[in-house]
């Protein structure tokens, strides 16, 4: 089956609210907005990690400040505790493309005793074309208010969630890949987007503090890119993922399609010794009306989730091919999981 029913009948779902999202706006929309917070030292944040040293053995988290040049973000949405979700434009120095991103700090990132540490990242990709918005920056699904809410409960890490757009127009699926001839969606949103997370903000520099979510065709995408990538990427949340590029551009590229394939990526990666380095983590999704889904998902786990290829299933009773869906599935144990296996942020005091 293609991902074209799927992806149009969760678009469709989203329509309305991602609609009334980006038209009502908020009363600063436009406005400036700077995810400033003072600036650190190296002996200042070497004293933050003498405090709170990780478990023995365990290597220390390296932060990384943020390096520049800073963008011009512009406030996009406010959430229900106050915190901004910002918009820039961004051009990718490696990919040559240039698209919109959206993000969003939670309070803890602002908070003086972690203003020498690191914090993770959830880059969150939407289903369907993800042009020319990402449905995850409208506050209508409250990604960014249920991880502050998460956070506070213990559930979850507080994520920095950076939003790009999925695809570099309206017309096609890209499959976040490098298609021959086309825009380099790849390397943007594997390459490009970190670069400007790290360039505006603190976050760590190993894997452990970078992962994936993402919905339908934007579910693929994160799946494909930790496979891909692991020594990027440790994990994803995919929910209802489409499982191979089905891109009707790939046309006469079949090698470079092998290339982005998840189900030859996890075959590669499982056989590999299943040692820390190698480690991914696999957070699927899917509700109990996604019927269409369940035999092939159940089929990619049972085959290529092996050695270091670790996954986890979260069904979500009367569930549907929707984000909201998606989002009380992660409440349900799916943001818990990913955040057991990524790096937190490190307290000063």
């Amino acid at each position: 089956m293609t991902r074209r029913r799927p992806i149009r009948a969760l678009a469709a779902a989203l329509a309305l609210g991602t609609t009334l999202a980006v038209v009502t706006g908020c009363s600063d929309e436009g406005d400036p907005v700077s995810f400033d917070t003072p600036k650190s030292d190296t002996s200042a944040q070497r004293q933050a990690v003498q405090h709170h040293k990780p478990k023995p053995g365990a290597p220390v988290p390296e932060t990384v400040f943020p390096t520049g040049p800073k963008a011009d973000f512009r406030t996009a949405n406010t959430v229900e505790d106050g915190t901004k979700i910002g918009v820039t434009e961004l051009r990718g120095e490696k990919s040559g493309f240039t698209g919109k991103v959206w993000v969003w700090a939670p309070k803890q990132y602002f908070d003086p005793k972690y203003a020498e540490s690191g914090f993770p990242v959830l880059i969150a990709l939407p289903g369907g074309l993800g042009y020319p918005t990402n449905y995850w920056m409208g506050t209508d699904l409250k990604l960014q208010s249920s991880i502050a809410r998460w956070s506070e409960e213990g559930k979850s890490l507080p994520f920095i969630v950076v939003m790009p757009v999925l695809n570099p127009d309206d017309k096609a699926y890209y499959d976040g890949s490098d298609i021959p001839g086309r825009p380099r969606m790849g390397t943007w949103l594997t390459e490009d987007v970190p670069d400007f997370v790290r360039a505006n903000f603190r976050t760590f520099k190993s894997r452990d503090g970078w992962a994936f979510m993402g919905s339908s065709s934007g579910g693929f995408v994160g799946l494909k890119s930790v496979l891909q990538k692991p020594d990027k990427f440790k994990a994803v949340i995919a929910s209802g993922p489409d499982l191979v590029p089905d891109s009707p551009l790939w046309k006469g590229h079949e090698k470079e399609r092998q290339a982005n394939n998840p189900e030859r990526l996890a075959k590669a990666l499982g056989a590999k010794p299943d040692t820390g380095p190698n480690q991914v983590y696999l957070a699927f999704q899917m509700g109990t009306k996604e019927t269409w889904m369940a035999p092939r998902l159940n089929a990619f786990i049972k085959t290529y989730t092996k050695g270091p290829v670790k996954s986890r299933l979260q069904i979500i009773p009367g569930g549907t091919h929707n984000a909201k869906s998606y989002v009380r599935g992660m409440d349900m144990g799916s943001i818990a999981w990913i955040s057991r296996h990524l790096q937190a942020p490190i307290p000063s005091s």
